[in-house]
């Protein structure tokens, strides 16, 4: 055996293996068939006597109603026909109806690891599977019944977010109330059977801290950051699929001003900003079967306009209609962050302005930096690759261009990301915006370094100790200069 801990689902201490074959093993109760039989009857009598909808399920204050109401009524029901039953299996059997009745059933046990990055059903012919952040993809002992609970699974996900999932619209894109990201599609889309992928995002959010002792990004790089997103740069995060793009996105967010007020516009909630932020955050939403209803992410920027946003944020580019939201927000004179697909800033320009996106190379030059993430899948971890600008460019027959120009770049072998190339734009753009001379801008940078080494020092990993500090910088520095001295 290569592990074992014990995780807590809904309170009851569940214990996890992972075999020597890299197999993730849940250590279930066993009960003999007749047993079994009682069980069942047991969940249709209480089922019988709490009638709700999945729909209710919309917040943890309602979870938290429905879970005290099926453990007292399944309280009642066990002492009156299930007499000598003792507390271990009780418990054990509460809990259970607790997942099944509100939750997703086994996948909740699951769901209740903080050492699983996505969970994935393929079909009921297969095992369902998991990525372990230590020891990668590995098939589960949890087999799904049948493709209609499969199905079931998903629909009970859409309805909690008011959306739908059917053989005539088989595709859901759609989250938990916890924040994790649902993924569905139901057959013949999905040859081998009806298929649900789940993104876990971390319950501590990511920060600073976190990034720079695990080696993500460099004191030195983040203090850049810093000062390109205190004086309202717009930056555009680049990177694979799960290099940490959102991760980056929410890391940076702190360094806003706290009167500042951000407004955020996705297509599914991915972002998880902290309370102390002034954050309005929007969704689109899908049309219902009559075309009705709908609400684009144009409409909802064409909205933020009128809530006097400081900071908007555009989840992810991944189409034409997007990137021209995204552009058009950089155009009304506000900071714009966002995130795309692309594996290096050079990659990043020919995404943007190649089909299907296609915009014109010179909407780039509203973009101040571009962070680009990187996932090592073979050693399992994620770094800032690059970090460049943009630079208008003309060649010899008067055309004009748009070329990279790479600031920082990542080292695979020393696993260090270093200084490349002097900045051609961002900092004298930074000069006339904020009135520093250079001598002033290394000043500011050096102070950020100071302030981020002492958090490190600290081990202020945690997000409200984070915020304390970004609030005391910006309303409060003397104080925070003498804690630091």
């Amino acid at each position: 055996m290569l592990e074992s801990y014990s995780i807590l689902s809904e309170g009851q201490k569940i214990k996890i293996k992972i075999t020597d074959d890299c197999k993730y093993v849940v250590e279930f109760m066993e009960f003999p068939i007749a047993t079994l039989t009682v069980i069942s009857q047991l969940k249709n009598k209480i089922i019988s006597n709490l009638k709700f909808i999945p729909s209710q399920i919309t917040s943890f204050e309602k979870r938290r109603e429905l879970k005290e109401g099926i453990k007292n009524r399944a309280e009642i029901v066990i002492k009156e026909e299930f007499k000598g039953v003792d507390k271990e299996t009780e418990e054990y059997i509460i809990c259970d109806m607790v997942r099944d009745m509100i939750g997703l059933g086994k996948i909740d046990i699951l769901l209740s690891d903080d050492q699983l990055e996505e969970i994935n059903i393929v079909s009921s012919l297969e095992p369902v599977r998991v990525y372990h952040k230590k020891y990668g993809w590995m098939p589960t002992n949890i087999l799904m019944k049948s493709e209609d609970e499969i199905k079931e699974v998903a629909t009970k996900i859409a309805r909690r977010v008011g959306k739908e999932i059917s053989n005539l619209s088989p595709l859901l894109d759609a989250h938990l109330i916890t924040g994790d990201r649902v993924n569905a599609i139901l057959s013949p889309i999905t040859p081998k059977g009806n298929s649900i992928t789940i993104r876990k995002f971390a319950k501590e959010p990511w920060t600073v801290v976190h990034f720079i002792k695990s080696n993500t990004c460099s004191i030195e790089l983040f203090a850049l950051i810093w000062m390109a997103m205190q004086y309202e740069s717009s930056i555009l995060v680049s990177g694979g699929t799960g290099s940490g793009k959102t991760s980056m996105l929410n890391v940076m967010m702190p360094f806003i001003p706290p009167n500042h007020r951000i407004v955020s516009i996705e297509d599914t909630r991915e972002l998880q900003l902290q309370e102390f932020l002034y954050w309005e955050p929007t969704v689109t939403r899908e049309p219902n079967p009559e075309g009705k209803g709908g609400v684009k992410d144009y409409d909802l920027m064409i909205n933020s306009l009128r809530m006097r946003p400081d900071r908007i944020i555009l989840g992810e580019i991944r189409k034409k209609e997007t990137a021209e939201v995204f552009f058009e927000a950089l155009h009304t004179g506000h900071s714009v962050y966002g995130t795309v697909h692309a594996n290096n800033s050079e990659e990043t320009i020919e995404r943007l302005t190649h089909p299907p996106i296609s915009i014109s190379p010179i909407l780039l030059r509203g973009i101040d930096l571009n962070i680009v993430m990187f996932r090592d899948r073979k050693k399992n971890i994620r770094r800032v690759a690059q970090v460049a600008e943009f630079i208008k460019r003309t060649t010899a027959d008067n055309q004009i261009t748009i070329s990279d120009n790479p600031l920082y770049q990542w080292d695979g072998i020393k696993d260090k990301i270093v200084k490349v190339n002097p900045s051609q734009r961002f900092m004298e753009q930074l000069r006339l915006t904020t009135g520093m001379s250079q001598k002033d801008i290394e000043k500011d940078l050096a102070e950020k370094q100071k302030i981020l080494l002492y958090m490190v020092k600290k081990d202020m990993t945690n997000i409200i100790e984070v915020g304390k500090i970004m609030k005391a910088y910006y309303t409060d520095m003397a104080s925070l200069k003498k804690l630091i001295k």
